[in-house]
């Protein structure tokens, strides 16, 4: 399917691409979620924004669940003091 869409998907395109509805789809680019424009009351989308999007997304995902490892880490405020530390030694010997 993705080899026949054009570079330019309207919503309802976007919406079959994406596998929601085209009101889902219209909702979210209101709310600046996803990436397109309206003109004159219709909505236009790059694909190569939307792919840019989904894949961001999924990178987004992965570093939440990763940051997530250490939420009950009883070594996560040593690490944290750590990394403060080394922080103000930067500071201090970049001065």
């Amino acid at each position: 399917m993705t080899a026949t869409l054009p570079n330019v998907l309207t919503l309802e395109e976007t919406a079959t691409y994406l596998r929601l509805s085209p009101e889902v789809v219209a909702q979210e680019a209101i709310a600046g979620h996803i990436p397109g424009q309206q003109i004159n009351n219709t909505w236009r989308f790059l694909k190569s924004a939307i792919d840019d999007w989904l894949q961001n997304r999924d990178q987004r995902a992965v570093l939440l669940r990763q940051a997530g490892v250490f939420a009950n880490d009883e070594t996560l405020k040593e690490i944290q003091a750590q990394i403060d530390l080394d922080r103000q030694r930067n500071l201090v010997s970049d001065d």
